[in-house]
């Protein structure tokens, strides 16, 4: 019982420099820090005089369908489907519906056969996306000028085995804004290439696109209309 003291008591002395430390002014600590007020920014793309809508999620019984639309000014330059219905006739019917889009230039298009609710809940989103672009682009200074120096050319026609073909290719200054078969061959091939083939070449911005399978000599001849037009653009 006499030895267990001094252990205590060097116990309680080994404690002591713990309870009195005090840590130094170099020592890391832990502590809340408020952080500042995060600065609003607009959701335009970095595009200059571009406005990129993104629409809500329409639920169909044939799945999801989401639309992200770019605007200059006015004027509807793409659509790409952020959320479409895993269905081969969707898969179809999507290029066509683009495709219409641009030519229309609104939400007034044709539904496409076989993808009828697809096609629906389509034009619901883009008509959501054009309401919502109108707020922004009415005010916008640079939609007239856009306008302004739009030009059309006509490409080369070509004679093909399957029949003639000929674009016309509507630029708002350098850019391609429009595609329009002025001659196509009378094919089941050719008229379902041909929403795919302008719809690349909307995105491509140029005649470097694939060519459709199926549609070979059609897509060979549309690219080489397609560069005439883009070579002779003023």
């Amino acid at each position: 019982m006499k030895r267990a003291i001094p252990v205590v008591v060097l116990s309680i002395a080994g404690l002591v420099p713990v309870w009195l430390y005090q840590p130094s002014a170099g020592s890391s600590t832990v502590q809340a820090v408020t952080p500042a007020p995060s600065t609003s920014s607009s959701s335009s793309s970095g595009t200059s005089g571009a406005n990129v809508v993104t629409s809500s999620t329409i639920t169909t019984e044939k799945g999801p369908v989401q639309l992200q639309v770019t605007f200059d000014g006015t004027k509807i330059t793409a659509v790409k489907m952020l959320q479409q219905p895993n269905h081969p006739q969707t898969t179809a019917a999507v290029p066509k519906l683009i495709a219409e889009t641009l030519e229309a230039q609104s939400a007034d298009i044709d539904t496409v056969s076989g993808a009828t609710i697809t096609s629906e809940a389509y034009k619901k989103s883009l008509q959501a996306t054009i309401d919502d672009n109108a707020k922004t682009a009415a005010a916008s200074p640079s939609a007239s000028a856009s306008e302004a120096s739009s030009q059309t050319v006509d490409g080369s026609a070509l004679t093909t085995e399957k029949g003639p073909v000929q674009v016309q290719v509507t630029f708002s200054g350098t850019k391609i804004t429009a595609v329009k078969m002025l001659q196509q061959p009378n094919h089941p091939q050719t008229t379902a290439a041909v929403p795919k083939l302008i719809a690349e070449t909307l995105e491509a911005q140029s005649a470097d696109i694939d060519t459709v399978s199926g549609a070979t000599i059609t897509s060979e001849a549309y690219k080489e209309s397609l560069q005439a037009a883009i070579d002779a653009r003023g």
